[in-house]
């Protein structure tokens, strides 16, 4: 595959994967849809962080976005300095996005290790936080929250949802990075197809 389609896949593929993360990380400031318990009282620091919104989405939006424009013609040119300079931005770029893919994958790891917030046995805190992960397999514990209701599903959902999310930007990211070094140093290949068909004809 050329570099310049290789770009453009990736960068589809991180734009739909920041969209989840903004989505995913907006839902959790409303546990099971309810507006009213969005109060700093009542919600865990990791959902407060933004991972999914910042990390896991504006961080990787910007490198999504780059590696499409490497993928074509761009405002550098469609020469060979303007495919090796818009490759080397979607490299930087790649870069970035990695930062706030880890960013997001260790605030969403956290979020799932310590659980919600939540208001148990009249007290609000974070009563998970000592089974270090335990709970996730044992259900029976989850309807011990009373409120916000449903709010230990909710969490867990959305916050796997961040983790399986910012672990596949990595790996994009990380294809960018080599792709686009490829990018720099070899060009893209599109250019020899053309010139093979000017010579075919």
């Amino acid at each position: 595959m050329c570099t310049g389609k290789c770009a453009r896949c990736v960068g589809l593929s991180l734009i739909t994967l920041s969209l989840v993360c903004i989505v995913a990380n907006a839902l959790l400031l409303v546990p099971n849809g309810e507006t009213s318990w969005t109060n700093t009282n009542h919600l865990s620091l990791q959902v407060w962080l933004m991972g999914g919104f910042i990390g896991g989405g504006l961080m990787v939006l910007c490198p999504g976005i780059g590696a499409i424009r490497a993928g074509g013609k761009g405002c550098c040119g469609a020469g060979c300095c303007g495919n090796r300079c818009r490759m080397l931005r979607s490299v930087f770029s790649s870069a970035f996005g990695v930062l706030g893919a880890i960013y997001c994958l260790s605030v969403s790891g956290v979020g799932l290790r310590n659980g919600p917030r939540c208001l148990m046995n009249g007290k609000w805190g974070y009563h998970f936080e000592d089974t270090a992960g335990a709970y996730l397999v044992n259900r029976t514990l989850w309807d011990r929250c009373e409120a916000p209701p449903r709010v230990v599903p909710w969490n867990v959902t959305l916050f796997s949802l961040l983790v399986a999310a910012s672990c596949l930007e990595i790996v994009l990211c990380g294809i960018q990075l080599v792709n686009g070094t490829i990018g720099v140093f070899c060009g893209d290949c599109r250019k020899k197809q053309v010139k093979w068909r000017a010579v075919e004809l």
